[in-house]
């Protein structure tokens, strides 16, 4: 998944490294770009979908989930076409989903590499540190970055989230995982070489600050719904409903053809 917006200047190089032999479709969505970018998409032989108004980054990745769903796909990986992020994970990313290892894989700038060396700014690296710190204490976990837009699924995972309820703007991404370590997702990560460059996206000092505060207030909405004191509607939902889809799953695989099928029904009546 593609979620695209004034991409024209990098979106060759990231498809070029899209491996067409492993990924099935690619889907990009444009979110009413006021460069080339679809046009350049269609030259290079996809299919764009194109928002008729700027929906914000939430949103793009909303149409990007709700699409690779529609279309059955058993996995589900998301790279922003800014070329920050390398494509060439993408496999990698997809199979330890796939053999059945995790649910959600994080593409890390932190893990095992130095970030600021590479041309992170210090200041958004000194951001990252103190978010990701308070968010593995919010959501109890261990990552090492939750901040990166290079991000797989399962499909049994992401059509158990209600992620039409999040924000439309860039805290999307701390709420999906919000809702993935609710309903109980094995999540892993993967070390992600980083380019940062003039013709690479990055937003300014005010929707920074904005989106630290959105994620610290995404954190506080986890603690309290955790402990019953507070109702977020992107929080409200069923978390054991991931475990009966992912119980579902493996019978269908192990099952004989005619009660592959009836464990297929019942999960999506789920």
């Amino acid at each position: 998944m593609l979620p695209a917006y004034n991409a024209e200047a990098t979106l060759s190089r990231t498809v070029a490294e899209l491996d067409r032999e492993v990924i099935d479709e690619i889907v990009l969505v444009d979110d009413a770009s006021s460069d080339g970018t679809v046009q350049l998409a269609k030259e290079l032989g996809l299919t764009p979908i194109v928002h008729d108004r700027n929906k914000g980054y939430g949103g793009n990745q909303k149409t990007c989930y709700r699409t690779a769903l529609d279309l059955g796909a058993d996995v589900i990986v998301m790279v922003h076409p800014d070329y920050q992020y390398s494509p060439l994970l993408v496999p990698a990313m997809a199979s330890m989903i796939a053999y059945g290892e995790y649910d959600m894989v994080l593409g890390s700038r932190i893990l095992a590499q130095n970030s600021v060396a590479r041309g992170m700014p210090r200041y958004k690296y000194v951001a990252n540190r103190f978010l990701t710190f308070v968010e593995n204490i919010a959501l109890s976990e261990k990552m090492s970055e939750y901040h990166t837009g290079l991000r797989a699924f399962s499909s049994t995972l992401l059509g158990s989230l209600p992620f039409e309820r999040n924000s439309d703007d860039f805290v999307f991404d701390n709420q999906i995982i919000a809702q993935a370590v609710a309903a109980g997702a094995r999540m892993g990560e993967v070390s992600c070489p980083t380019r940062y460059a003039a013709d690479s996206s990055s937003i300014n000092l005010r929707r920074s600050i904005k989106y630290g505060l959105g994620v610290l207030r995404t954190c506080g909405d986890y603690r309290l719904a955790r402990h019953g004191l507070q109702h977020p509607d992107y929080l409200d939902f069923e978390p054991d409903k991931m475990t009966a889809l992912r119980s579902l799953a493996a019978a269908a695989d192990e099952a004989p053809a005619d009660a592959r099928t009836d464990a297929e029904e019942q999960s999506r009546k789920l």
